[in-house]
């Protein structure tokens, strides 16, 4: 998203998951912060997968919790051949400075019934260098 941005990934069974933080606006008089983030799933298995939801939180430094438990991508239930990956982009608007962003993908393999939660990197969403103290996950 910038130049600066830093990736974290984290990896399960062959699925790959990039994530990306950047504050995109901050008003400090009001406190109203808008983060936004860049996810990137990859599928580095040997069978077709279909992404068919998250689980995701945002735990605020002032003990806020949001929770986004749908089905999709903004629509889209994305199916993935080896090799192939899907890009997200979103935005949470916050009253709080510093929170941190958890969660899973929900993701089915081909010839399997099961849904697997496959896990995102946990990453930080900051307006400021300190490090928030009472985010929990």
């Amino acid at each position: 998203m910038t130049d600066e941005a830093e990736y974290i990934t984290s990896s399960s069974d062959g699925i790959v998951i990039s994530a990306c933080p950047v504050l995109v606006e901050e008003n400090r008089f009001t406190n109203d912060f808008c983060f936004g983030y860049y996810l990137c799933i990859e599928n580095n298995s040997d069978r077709k997968i279909q992404l068919i939801g998250k689980n995701w939180n945002i735990t605020d430094e002032l003990g806020n919790r949001y929770s986004d438990t749908s089905a999709g991508f903004k629509g889209e239930l994305p199916e993935l051949e080896p090799g192939e990956y899907f890009e997200f982009t979103s935005e949470a608007p916050l009253k709080s400075a510093n929170a941190v962003f958890y969660g899973s993908c929900k993701v089915i393999s081909e010839g399997q019934q099961r849904i697997k939660e496959v896990k995102i990197p946990t990453f930080s969403l900051s307006a400021g260098k300190a490090a928030p103290s009472r985010i929990l996950n």
